[in-house]
């Protein structure tokens, strides 16, 4: 069998977590209910109430892209906007599904790391009652950002005041929030429900799953007609106890957090290293589990075909020459240690 070396190109790119496969493999026993209707997706629910509280009402979806336009279908109508930066995945790695599946227009900000802030919010809610403006319905933000950039409880706070005192609901691609919370050393919750959040979509795919991500609804009325949306959207799963188990492992115990801990170390440890190599400049502070380095233009080329990867890493910014490193669960020290070396190589 052909041999797969671990690249940094994306946390998508990497296996599963042997817990996690022993849990689908546990499922795997006897007939269920389908569609949902089971004990397993029962407790799976029931984590989710564990950390984002009693009234979290959570729906499980095949992908991150369903979750996130899932998300913003159920809050707003297509007439309304939903601002989020110009770097959001909503924005730029969607396809437009936000705005043909849900119908709503996207207006995007420019932020310096790709965070929006009360400010850059206010400066785009206009036109409010104007028939001729799309209204605007709700922000939505990436915790961990796209850029690798991390949000405080207070700044998700901030937002959230604002956005609440302007009738509109906020949205969190948490894509990557377990690597956010473990920057941290926080719970979930205290970045999503503690911090006024409304909905959140919920990575698992990053963190070490098969499949599955999830829509948690931290107000349970925005839940409405829910389930007839995630049907109508071809997001329910048939065999839903094999999503169901994923979660229940990953959020039943610490394995989210150990995950995650792990991947951003990585992270940490290889941002470490290219500080001290010359011509190698990180583009914005690693935070979380994602790396950005700006090198020579021929360097790029060179680092390229050194590496064993199909895809070693992604070229973020070409006119730049930045490049995206991403630390995974299954990362390894020596990973790291090889492509710093093979980074300061291709420099020189």
């Amino acid at each position: 069998m052909t041999e797969h070396p671990r690249g940094f190109a994306s946390d998508n790119n990497s296996g599963v977590h042997p817990e996690i496969l022993a849990a689908i493999a546990a499922g795997n026993d006897g007939h269920v209910v389908a569609y949902g209707d089971d004990e397993y997706t029962a407790v799976a629910r029931e984590r989710f109430r564990e950390h984002f509280g009693e009234q979290a009402e959570a729906f499980l979806v095949f992908n991150g892209t369903g979750a996130n336009v899932l998300a913003i279908e159920a809050l707003a109508r297509p007439h309304e906007a939903v601002i989020c930066p110009v770097t959001a995945h909503l924005n730029v790695d969607e396809c437009g599904a936000p705005e043909r599946i849900a119908g709503v227009k996207l207006l995007g900000v420019e932020t310096a790391d790709g965070k929006l802030t009360p400010d850059l919010v206010a400066d785009r809610i206009t036109g409010v009652g104007d028939q001729h403006a799309s209204q605007p319905r709700a922000v939505s933000i990436s915790e961990a950002t796209e850029l690798g950039t991390v949000y405080t409880p207070e700044e998700i706070r901030s937002l959230a005041d604002l956005v609440h005192r302007q009738g509109m609901l906020l949205h969190v691609d948490g894509a990557r929030l377990a690597n956010a919370a473990a920057a941290f050393d926080l719970p979930l919750r205290a970045l999503t429900t503690d911090a006024g959040v409304d909905v959140l979509s919920f990575g698992g795919t990053k963190n070490g799953l098969l499949l599955g991500d999830a829509i948690v609804f931290l107000r349970s009325e925005l839940a409405r007609d829910f389930l007839f949306i995630r049907k109508q959207s071809m997001q329910l799963a048939s065999k839903m106890r094999f999503l169901a188990v994923q979660f229940d492992a990953l959020l039943g115990r610490d394995l989210w957090r150990r995950n995650a801990a792990h991947a951003n170390a990585m992270a940490r440890r290889l941002a470490g290293a290219l500080a001290v190599i010359d011509g190698a400049e990180l583009a914005y502070p690693a935070q979380a589990n994602g790396v950005f380095v700006t090198l020579p233009g021929e360097a790029i080329a060179r680092l390229r075909d050194a590496l064993p990867a199909a895809l070693p890493f992604y070229v973020w910014d070409e006119a730049a020459g930045t490049i995206r490193l991403m630390c995974s669960w299954d990362t390894t020290e020596e990973d790291v240690d090889r492509l710093a070396a093979a980074i300061a190589a291709a420099i020189q």
